[in-house]
């Protein structure tokens, strides 16, 4: 079986702030930005990987989710346990001195973890927690 991982979703809360996240901070390229009744899906990918893709989604649209699901989860997205992703660098100082220059919380200082990996932790302006870590 061929299969490969086209898409992943991560809520954002303020459109704008998370594009100037994930493009001006990150380098992502943006490839498709959707409106719809007052909300947008933003899309966005690292241009050296054209089938994969990240879309930045409006918290809590899905069909049935009631209204308590929907403070719950923004709730969580507060506090940076609602959703999150692993990036992976070939120069992790590099990309953590870019963060660090910017006004991106930094969670955790790169680590050599116990588990055999040395990454660090950042959030994105919606509180989502992005780990990246050194390609080997």
């Amino acid at each position: 079986m061929d299969i490969s991982i086209h898409s992943s979703f991560l809520p954002q809360d303020d459109p704008d702030a998370a594009l100037a996240f994930y493009r001006d901070t990150l380098g992502f390229e943006v490839r498709n930005d959707v409106g719809f009744n007052g909300m947008r899906w933003i899309t966005v990918g690292p241009p050296n990987q054209p089938g994969t893709s990240i879309v930045l989604h409006p918290p809590g649209v899905d069909p049935g989710i009631t209204e308590d699901e929907r403070s719950t989860i923004v709730a969580m997205m507060a506090k940076g346990t609602y959703g999150g992703i692993l990036l992976a660098t070939p120069d992790l100082d590099e990309a953590f001195t870019r963060l660090q220059a910017s006004d991106t919380e930094i969670v955790q200082e790169p680590t050599e973890q116990p588990y055999g990996v040395r990454d660090f932790a950042v959030r994105d302006p919606a509180g989502n927690l992005i780990r990246v870590q050194q390609l080997r």
